[in-house]
């Protein structure tokens, strides 16, 4: 096949993608905080459970946030092994009803994260829990106003996005990017809707009621997921615990910058995850995005002037599907030129993911390696 056909294939996918009814690519589905929302709920609903491991450099920036959310909001920190002083630093912040508790050592078949969430949970007593990372901090006023989301559209799980730190090359290029194509797999839209088969959320700023988190069997019922907190969405949502919804927003800021290595890193804790350990669906995933990423790049440089016009219609029609994530992130329009190398990159990563599979590692995260068969 002829690089204008591959091209003319990746014009029509680029175009379907902007007409389906769900719209992943926009950004319609966001939150924002307002200020004004703690004077109309109680955040003595609401516990707060932050598992930290080593979270020296950040801890104090997002307990700060915690701290500018309002009176009565309960916060368990759950240290998770750190070696760096990450408690001592959290107790010297000073936040009014902190509570920080030692995990045990982590039991086996479970991830770190969620091994710590689950002592956290068992100390809860209020309607409300936040799920937080330890490197997100929080503008004023958040907390409430997902409160105020949850008990208004009877929602039993809300979570949002939280923003890049956008301080460094990877976090401005990359992480949206990331984002991007995490809505492309989990349509917000979708998701969204009570009805639809499709779960998702984000476990950085993620709050769910105690009943629901309870009954889908607390955090003991995912607690080998790697994608843990759309596992945990698909939980409550599809055992009948409640509707769910997820969003962007920039009123939840990740704190810590990323290099490539550790960008590298996170995509491929989960990406053959994604693609359920299949190499089947690995090849097929190569395929689609040589087609679409690599094709019209191709017919651009193979001369001839439909090839051209193909291949520059193809990426019109990619950019386009990403303009409004750019926009979103205040991206240079580069980013959206350079969407391809971004695809390829992200390819490559998924090839690193499924070579850890191969050599017998399901995921490595936060200096732990869990390997295949351990959950």
């Amino acid at each position: 096949m002829a690089w204008t056909d591959l091209a003319a294939v990746a014009a029509g996918a680029w175009f379907a993608l902007l007409l389906v009814p769900w719209q992943p690519w926009r950004t319609r589905e966001r939150l924002e905080a307002d200020p004004r929302a703690p004077a109309r709920v109680a955040l003595g609903d609401v516990t707060v459970l932050m598992p930290a491991r080593n979270e020296a450099s950040v801890i104090a920036r997002s307990l700060a946030g915690l701290a500018s959310q309002g009176a009565a909001l309960k916060v368990i920190l759950i240290d998770d092994g750190s070696t760096d002083g990450t408690t001592d630093i959290a107790r010297r912040v000073g936040l009014a009803d902190l509570t920080v508790i030692e995990a045990p050592a982590l039991a086996a078949g479970w991830t770190g994260k969620l091994w710590a969430l689950e002592q956290g949970r068992q100390m809860v007593t209020t309607p409300y829990v936040l799920l937080l990372d330890a490197d997100i901090a929080l503008s004023p006023g958040l907390v409430a106003t997902l409160l105020e989301k949850a008990q208004g559209e009877h929602l039993a799980l809300v979570s949002l996005m939280a923003a890049p730190a956008m301080s460094g090359f990877w976090d401005r290029w990359w992480m949206p990017v990331f984002i991007y194509f995490f809505k492309l797999l989990y349509p917000f839209h979708l998701a969204n809707r009570p009805t639809a088969g499709t779960a998702a959320a984000a476990g950085g700023c993620l709050l769910v009621t105690r009943q629901a988190l309870e009954g889908a069997g607390g955090f003991g019922a995912l607690r080998g997921a790697v994608i843990d907190d759309c596992t945990l969405a698909t939980l409550v949502k599809r055992q009948g615990r409640g509707a769910t919804w997820i969003g962007l927003t920039h009123s939840a800021v990740m704190l810590r910058a990323t290099d490539l290595r550790g960008f590298w890193r996170m995509v491929a804790r989960t990406a053959f995850t994604q693609l359920r350990y299949s190499y089947t669906l690995l090849a097929a995933c190569a395929v689609i995005m040589g087609v679409v990423f690599v094709a019209p790049f191709a017919a651009i440089l193979a001369g001839g002037e439909a090839a051209r016009a193909t291949g520059l219609a193809a990426w019109g029609l990619m950019g386009l599907s990403y303009a409004p994530t750019a926009r979103f992130y205040r991206q240079s329009p580069l980013a959206v030129a350079a969407l391809p190398v971004a695809g390829v990159a992200f390819l490559l990563m998924t090839f690193t993911s499924a070579l850890w599979y191969a050599r017998g590692l399901r995921s490595r995260w936060k200096g732990r390696d869990y390997r295949r068969g351990s959950a």
